[in-house]
């Protein structure tokens, strides 16, 4: 081969190995990006759980306080009605 073949020869090589190199980057850009999105998704599906976990948090936290509220108003009745039936026992 001449001098001048084997210079192209070369160059051809390198060439290769740069589009090569630039195909892997791209690959991998593209990987990335996908990794990113599916991060990003789970990221988003995490925050509408965390939010709808709260929300439902602060039903229970609701629920148990009205409940609270209601026992202390039986506990009251049922203190005023033994005291009654006292009263009238002691008649």
């Amino acid at each position: 081969m001449t001098p001048t073949g084997t210079i192209i020869e070369a160059a051809l090589k390198e060439l290769r190995q740069a589009v090569s190199g630039l195909e892997n980057a791209v690959d991998g850009r593209f990987e990335r990006q996908r990794e990113s999105g599916e991060i990003e998704s789970e990221v988003r599906r995490v925050h509408a759980d965390r939010s709808k976990l709260a929300q439902e948090l602060d039903q229970a936290e609701f629920r148990a306080n009205r409940l609270e509220e209601v026992n202390r108003e039986v506990s009251r009745r049922l203190v005023t009605a033994m005291e009654t039936i006292r009263a009238v026992l002691d008649r």
